[in-house]
């Protein structure tokens, strides 16, 4: 499965770039390393300049690419779920059983994740530490009106709505199945972040993970057997 992912190019809405940054070394490398930046020093002391010494590149020169920081995250916020989208697809195509679908699907939104070799440019483990940590901040913003609009969170909503489809595969009468799918999505963000930085309030930690909790809560709640 994963060479078959390797062979389809990661869609990402090109209004959120300047550049594509896949069509150059150097875009590659921006994203490749903003990964790794923003991973050791966080998103708010996270700048092009520290990128740009960072690569032995001006700092104009990522601008060529990104007109500012916040766009850079929608980018890496996008292309990860598009990653996640493209192997929920494939890992639960061939899967009949309704239920047994819709964990499967849980399981690969809400593990923990480990980088896929076959990208060498991006680590998708280092990745989802900052979609863990920082991934609101492409939501919570003045311009997330005009940005929904453009479609910037397009591929985000669609993972959403698969989910929702398996949801009502399982329980057609079930009444909030866009809420439960959003609220796993973003909630087993919120559980590996309490997991792994405000323990006493989580009941996640190393033995028992957040898939296991949502697979446990979607269980009860559609009443469907664990």
């Amino acid at each position: 499965m994963n060479h078959l992912l390797l062979s389809l190019k990661i869609q990402v809405n090109e209004k959120i770039y300047v550049k594509d940054p896949e069509t150059s070394v150097l875009g590659r490398k921006i994203i490749q390393e903003s990964i790794v930046l923003i991973d050791e020093i966080g998103f708010e002391n996270f700048t092009f300049k520290k990128l740009g010494e960072r690569i032995a590149s001006n700092e104009s020169s990522i601008y060529r690419y990104f007109e500012s920081k916040h766009k850079l995250l929608v980018y890496l916020s996008a292309w990860y779920w598009s990653w996640i989208e493209y192997r929920m697809v494939f890992e639960t195509n061939n899967i009949e059983n309704s239920f047994e679908k819709l964990k499967k699907a849980i399981t690969i939104v809400t593990e923990k994740i480990e980088d896929d070799k076959d990208t060498d440019h991006i680590n998708e483990a280092v990745l989802n530490k900052i979609i863990i940590s920082e991934f609101t901040k492409t939501l919570y913003t003045k311009e997330i009106a005009e940005e929904n609009k453009e479609g910037f969170f397009l591929i985000y909503k669609r993972l959403i709505n698969r989910l929702v489809t398996m949801i009502e595969a399982v329980n057609p009468s079930y009444e909030f199945s866009k809420s439960l799918a959003s609220s796993i999505i973003e909630g087993a963000l919120h559980q590996h972040f309490l997991k792994n930085n405000l323990t006493s309030i989580t009941n996640c930690n190393q033995n028992v993970s957040p898939t296991a909790f949502y697979i446990d809560l979607v269980s009860k709640t559609l009443n469907s057997p664990s």
